[in-house]
C-alpha cells in the first residue's frame, strides 16, 4: 500500500475543496478546518465538487507532499455526504478504497476497530 499500514491516521476534509490550492493553503485549512497539524505524519484527504479529483496531503519528514488523483470515470464517494462533522477519521484501506472509487466509503466503517495491547490476552493458556 502506498501510503503505509494501518497505523497511519488518515482524516478527509467533509466539504468541497478548491483544489488549485496548494501546499500552503491547503496545510492552512488542515490546520483551520480539521482542527490536526499538517506536520503530524497524518494523511489529509480533500475532494473537489464534481468529485473526480482528490489531494492527499501528507509530511513525510523531510517536507509536504501532495498525491493527487484524477478519475477519468465516474466519481469519487463523497465526504461530505453524512453532513455532520467537519472532519472525517478513516483507515488507510478505506483510502486505498476511496482512491479505487469505491462507492462503499463514507457509508459507514468498513474496517475494523484497532485492537490495541491492553485489550489482548497476554497469556496464553498452556495445553497438558
Amino acid at each position: 500500500m502506498m501510503f503505509g499500514n494501518r497505523r497511519v491516521r488518515v482524516f478527509a476534509c467533509a466539504s468541497p475543496t478548491d483544489l488549485r490550492k496548494s501546499f500552503d493553503t491547503l496545510a492552512e485549512r488542515v490546520r483551520a478546518d480539521l482542527d490536526q497539524d499538517p506536520l503530524s505524519g497524518d494523511l489529509f484527504l480533500f475532494v473537489n465538487a464534481r468529485r473526480n479529483r482528490a489531494k492527499i496531503l501528507l509530511w513525510d519528514g523531510t517536507g509536504l507532499c501532495i498525491y493527487m488523483k484524477r478519475l477519468e470515470k465516474g466519481q469519487f464517494a463523497a465526504p461530505w455526504r453524512n453532513g455532520d462533522t467537519d472532519t472525517i477519521a478513516m483507515t488507510s484501506s478505506e483510502l486505498a478504497l476511496f482512491l479505487e472509487g469505491s462507492p462503499f466509503v463514507f457509508v459507514g466503517r468498513l474496517s475494523p476497530p484497532e485492537v490495541h495491547e491492553e485489550t489482548v490476552a497476554t497469556r496464553i493458556p498452556s495445553r497438558r
